[in-house]
């Protein structure tokens, strides 16, 4: 792998970044706190189009999954084009390729869904046949299961393109990550955020990853600065939850960490994409034990038969 060593002799750094407005806002956010722990330092942010931008026309667990956000990024830092990358970490596969490595997780924004209507002011007050819009397995399948009355349909494109799907009346309502709404600054789009009890996040969701090459560790140690502890032990949890299950976007598979005081509490969910099984279960214990913790919340769900539901969803998805 090829490393940007003459960048950071010249006191220089670029984060290679998908090119939608959230993924910009979230490589600027980056930037500036750089800039500000870094105050002679050059910071560039090198914007790129990945295959899941390109491809919209099908659900992401039909072409490949969450890789497919991230990959021409990593190739931008394994050819020494880019030092960091930026994702929103429920966009990061559970396992990098070989080279690369997360090297801080950002303060996580509100990690709940929004319910986003033009006409509704939540789940429950939709019509029978309104047809709701979700790019996620797990979100279609904790709404199938609470409102099996409603049409839920695949949404994909970015942020704007998704709002102005609702906007032209594709869809009675959409359901959305309520920490991208909020970081570019659209909070009042919001009819309601769904709580977890509702609506059980993904692993990562409202939390930042920040990707860099694993031969860097002049480059780890500047960006150490920047990793929120307390979102690192809930994330790792979660993210060791979806990994005992093979998470990806296939699967419709929710963990949710929550940490206070030294302490963690952690949800998951496991279901089938309609709605008709669903596995839950719940772990706590202390903060600095995320990595066991999560393996416990997996043994948890295992034995509520989580492989068994798994199988189905597998077969629904390639039906």
């Amino acid at each position: 792998m090829t490393s940007s060593v003459t960048n950071l002799s010249a006191k220089k750094l670029i984060i290679a970044s998908r090119e939608s407005r959230l993924a910009m806002w979230q490589a600027e956010h980056v930037r500036d706190r750089l800039i500000a722990l870094y105050p002679d330092w050059q910071v560039e942010i090198l914007g790129m189009t990945t295959r899941g931008d390109q491809i919209l026309d099908r659900a992401l667990s039909k072409v490949g999954g969450k890789g497919l956000f991230v990959k021409e990024l990593e190739v931008a830092m394994a050819e020494g084009r880019a030092d960091l990358a930026v994702h929103s970490l429920k966009d990061v596969p559970m396992d990098l390729p070989e080279g690369f490595a997360l090297a801080a997780i950002l303060e996580r924004e509100d990690p709940r869904d929004a319910f986003v209507s033009n006409d509704y002011a939540g789940l429950d007050s939709l019509p029978a046949g309104a047809v709701v819009g979700t790019s996620s397995l797990r979100r279609q399948a904790l709404i199938a299961a609470r409102f099996p009355h409603l049409v839920i349909r695949p949404l994909r494109g970015n942020l704007d393109t998704r709002l102005r799907k609702l906007d032209s009346g594709e869809y009675a309502a959409i359901i959305l990550a309520a920490a991208g709404l909020k970081r570019l600054g659209l909070p009042e789009r919001i009819r309601a955020c769904l709580d977890p009890e509702q609506s059980l996040p993904a692993a990562g969701q409202g939390a930042m990853a920040i990707e860099i090459p694993d031969n860097r560790p002049e480059l780890q140690a500047m960006l150490a600065a920047l990793n929120h502890t307390e979102t690192d032990q809930a994330v790792t949890a979660e993210r060791t939850v979806s990994k005992a299950f093979g998470g990806s976007c296939q699967i419709p598979l929710a963990a949710f960490a929550t940490v206070s005081q030294g302490k963690m509490f952690i949800r998951g969910m496991v279901a089938t994409p309609d709605g008709s099984r669903i596995a839950r279960a719940e772990a706590s214990g202390d903060a600095d034990q995320a990595l066991s913790l999560g393996q416990e919340l997996a043994r948890a769900l295992s034995a509520q038969d989580a492989e068994g539901i798994l199988a189905v969803c597998k077969a629904q998805i390639t039906e």
